[in-house]
């Protein structure tokens, strides 16, 4: 990167270097970024394969779903007490280390033999992710002057080309020698990715904003006895608890896993709840907060068939499809490095669209291209009924087919995943400014346990009949709001 290091033209002593226009620091978040992504998305790859491989854990495809899709929806669901850790115990700069060691330790204990230590390591690296999630994004905001700094739009910009690099890279390596060489060798890789990105976090973190070392409303020693006596008095029950299913002999994969579905059902209706319900809210504020559980519910079945592309479309790949383009073979993992293409070749040319359209004074509302995204994820399901009936005999089909899928996804989360991180900052409440992006990604925790939850029921995601009911849901959805677009812009207020 030190190619891409010039003279910043606007500093007043001269001497001040910058990446690619933007404070040094991005350089330092955009490396790691880009690291703790590769690992991620690496490791993310290997999993659902891992899990119903025989020489993996050899489970079937619907406890294998479900375990997948209950790591995605803690990833989410963590982000919201690591931003808490960032604001109120660590600061931004020392969560983000500590993270990135437990991400890091995670990847290796996955790296181990064996079922105990692969559940163990699974929930290390959920919640390192957790952790890093929200405080990583704060640091770049720290290399600006405020909302007002004209380059911090594009600052962002920069910082998500590093997720989608290690994004795009991370199954071609990860995946290759992970399903090729050896499943443990795969995760102990994602390890290493994880390592240099923490190696470049310590090496650059002189570069980044003071601010990121301050812990913004440190908690006081009365509430760090509170807080300290209640974490332990609640893993002090879930020890005995499950103690005394082990020393029984009573406890089965499920006692760990539907729990943790429910939580991850129960916790954003009980958060949605609790805002909705703040007597200190305005009148306006009460009606955007009415308006936002329209983006939320339609976000959670936007989530619920997106993140299968990485379990359900992946068994699928493994099973069903010819996996060869041109005579050329390639190993499953390759799939789940389409998504990060369309998304670094697609972003330019729908952000022109908009730009366009506004400028004709015909860009669509948030609403609209909200139902446009929802509508777009269940075209994409009913796509993937056409080579679903085509294997049902046995028989293998195009790779294609999962590739015109994902590209319908892609365009379908451009088209809603944007405008959602948009909303959520215009319709948050004054007193929960900070926390709505963390209600945000609950809605991808509410959809991934809707999906954990049908698997573990015994529903079998893999099927035509229940790939075509997803997809009428989304569709339905998507049709709901465009019906009752005018009732939604009124409760929205101000907000376009």
């Amino acid at each position: 990167m030190a190619s891409s290091l010039t003279k910043d033209p606007a500093s007043t002593s001269g001497s001040e270097k910058t990446f690619f226009g933007h404070p040094r620091g991005l350089a330092t978040l955009f490396m790691t970024e880009m690291w703790e992504r590769f690992s991620f998305y690496g490791m993310r790859a290997l999993l659902p394969l891992y899990l119903v491989s025989g020489s993996g854990l050899h489970m079937n495809a619907a406890t294998a779903t479900a375990i997948y899709s209950i790591y995605m929806a803690m990833v989410y669901l963590l982000a919201m007490p690591g931003g808490w850790f960032g604001d109120r115990v660590w600061g931004p700069r020392k969560t983000v280390t500590v993270s990135a060691v437990i991400i890091m330790l995670g990847h290796l204990t996955l790296a181990l033999p064996g079922s105990g230590t692969f559940f163990a390591g699974l929930a290390l690296v959920a919640l390192g992710s957790g952790l890093l999630k929200a405080n990583i994004s704060t640091m770049v905001g720290h290399l600006y002057n405020g909302p007002e700094d004209a380059r911090r739009d594009g600052g962002f910009t920069v910082f998500y080309m590093g997720i989608n690099l290690g994004a795009f890279a991370a199954p071609l390596i990860i995946g290759t020698i992970g399903e090729k060489v050896n499943w443990h060798l795969g995760f102990a890789i994602a390890a290493a990715g994880m390592a240099l990105g923490l190696a470049q976090f310590l090496i650059g973190t002189r570069h980044l904003s003071a601010r990121s070392s301050v812990v913004p409303k440190p908690l006081s020693a009365e509430e760090r006895r509170t807080t300290l006596r209640k974490g332990l008095l609640w893993l002090t029950a879930a020890a005995v608890f499950y103690g005394v299913l082990v020393a029984t002999d009573v406890y089965t994969l499920n006692w760990a896993l539907v729990p943790i579905t429910v939580a991850g059902l129960i916790i954003p209706i009980a958060v949605l709840v609790r805002i909705k319900r703040d007597r200190d809210l305005s009148k306006t504020e009460q009606s955007k907060m009415s308006g936002y559980i329209w983006f939320f519910i339609a976000a959670a079945v936007f989530w619920m068939i997106y993140d299968q592309g990485g379990s359900t479309m992946s068994l699928f790949g493994e099973s069903s499809t010819t996996n060869s383009v041109l005579g050329v073979g390639f190993p499953t993992s390759w799939y789940q490095s389409v998504n990060p293409v369309f998304i670094m070749a697609l972003a330019p040319v729908v952000a022109w669209i908009w730009l366009a359209l506004n400028r004709r004074g015909k860009e669509p509302s948030t609403v609209v291209k909200f139902g446009s995204g929802l509508f777009l994820v269940g075209v994409s399901f009913l796509v993937f009924m056409l080579p679903l009936t085509l294997a049902a005999d046995g028989d293998k089909v195009s790779p294609m087919w999962l590739v015109s899928i994902y590209f319908l996804q892609t365009v379908g989360e451009l088209c809603l995943s944007p405008v959602g991180l948009s909303v959520t900052t215009k319709m948050a409440p004054a007193k929960y400014g900070s926390q709505m992006m963390g209600v945000w990604f609950l809605a991808v925790t509410a959809g991934d346990c809707t999906t954990s939850l049908l698997s573990l029921a015994g529903v079998d995601l893999n099927r035509t009949g229940m790939v075509g009911l997803e997809a009428a849901l989304a569709i339905v959805a998507a049709f709901a709001i465009w019906m009752y677009r005018k009732k939604v812009v009124e409760l929205m207020g101000d907000v376009r």
